[in-house]
């Protein structure tokens, strides 16, 4: 059995060289990139929470000054001789 020379038989893992440290490097970054999305899809929901407290606070606001308008012009009518 000769073989021809520059020519290896078997598994192709047996021969070529492992690059631990830019395997290492790889799931590192695909581990931040996983990270950065779960955060963006976080501050997503944090924003939109913000937005519904915002509306909910408006609300708040214009029925206070909706109750004392309605107040003031009860008290104009209840002044007004009749």
């Amino acid at each position: 059995m000769s073989e021809t020379p520059g020519k290896q038989t078997g598994s192709r893992f047996l021969y070529d060289s492992f690059d631990a440290a830019r395997a290492r490097i790889d799931a590192n970054e695909r581990v931040n990139q996983m990270q950065f999305d779960a955060l963006g899809e976080r501050l997503g929901r944090i924003e939109m929470m913000i937005e519904r407290l915002e509306k909910r606070l408006w609300l708040t606001v214009y029925s206070v000054v909706g109750v004392i308008l309605a107040q003031g012009v009860t008290s104009i009518i209840d002044a007004v001789p009749k």
